[in-house]
């Protein structure tokens, strides 16, 4: 009882505690790590397997690299899935436990494909008297396939994410907090992740991820303006638009409103070209905007606002 009181009354990452998970004591004889994932490289679902449990895979893969084994998933399913788990986990896995591992994996993949995840992972799964047991346990659902699995979506944990990031998915923009000074507002994830690497190359750093692009509402650039500046870190703020579907005098519009409505007190360096984009230019021209054809320029000129220059 005391323990859960002092537990309670903590804060940790500004999030109060607000539950406390009790887990039985198990008598572990050996541990283990086992994943399904994601190869990006090989472009794979994979299967990851480790006699070193019980540790954090990414320091066992630093430190000992020769521990962990990765096999691609792909054909799995049906008898010769099976004879093939089989090969695989015996180089781990003795006697009995092979035949509890190859049913653990099995399950483990069917729930990966079933549930969209991007991770499903036992640390440790533990060896005890009775067998194999889920020790600890992770699982990551792909935020992009909730929509099939509403039922999930009451597991969603907020401290995952900033207030400006829930704020910008209500708004229907992609938005991720970054720790730089130059907040960005980019139409187009390609182009925003452009923009930051520049950004990091020129010697400074991004504030944000931010795309508006995929239509051309200027309520998006409104919104977008009013989640940067919500950051006190700012020092300067840059709009890089490459107009395709996304029209530059749109673009404008959103600007200038924005202006109107907020208060914005930071220099706003705008790079503008694409579709309508000397109407754009010309309603930001006469709005007093100074704006940019060029993109290394429009970096080139917030980075040395964002330093205090001019």
């Amino acid at each position: 009882e005391s323990a859960a009181r002092e537990l309670l009354e903590m804060s940790v990452k500004g999030f109060p505690v607000k539950a406390i998970l009790i887990a039985e004591f198990i008598d572990i004889q050996a541990e283990y790590y086992v994943s399904v994932t994601i190869d990006r490289d090989t472009k794979e679902i994979v299967l990851i397997v480790s006699e070193a449990g019980g540790m954090e895979i990414e320091e066992i893969a630093k430190q000992k690299p020769e521990l962990i084994k990765k096999f691609s998933l792909f054909g799995v399913e049906g008898e010769s899935g099976t004879e093939k788990l089989s090969i695989w986990l015996s180089e781990i896995f003795k006697n009995e436990t092979k035949e509890q591992a190859i049913s653990i994996v099995q399950n483990m993949y069917r729930l990966f494909r079933e549930k969209d995840c991007s991770l499903v992972e036992i640390n440790p799964l533990a060896l005890t008297k009775d067998g194999l047991t889920a020790a600890d346990a992770k699982i990551v659902f792909d935020d992009n396939g909730l929509f099939k699995h509403t039922s999930l979506i009451p597991f969603q944990n907020p401290e995952e994410y900033t207030e400006d990031e829930i704020e910008a998915k209500k708004a229907g923009l992609s938005f991720v907090s970054l720790e730089g000074q130059i907040g960005c507002m980019v139409n187009g994830a390609g182009l925003a992740m452009a923009t930051m690497d520049c950004i990091k190359l020129s010697g400074a750093s991004p504030a944000n991820f931010l795309d508006v692009g995929g239509s051309s509402n200027p309520d998006k650039v409104i919104n977008g303006m009013r989640i940067l500046l919500k950051n006190k870190k700012l020092k300067a703020i840059l709009i890089n638009i490459f107009g395709g579907i996304t029209r530059c005098d749109d673009i404008a519009k959103g600007i200038i409103s924005a202006r109107e409505q907020l208060d914005i007190t930071l220099p706003v360096v705008i790079r503008l070209i694409g579709t309508n984009e000397e109407n754009g230019r010309k309603m930001l021209s006469d709005a007093g905007f100074k704006t940019f054809r060029s993109m290394s320029d429009a970096i080139s000129s917030v980075v040395k606002y964002a330093a205090g220059g001019v």
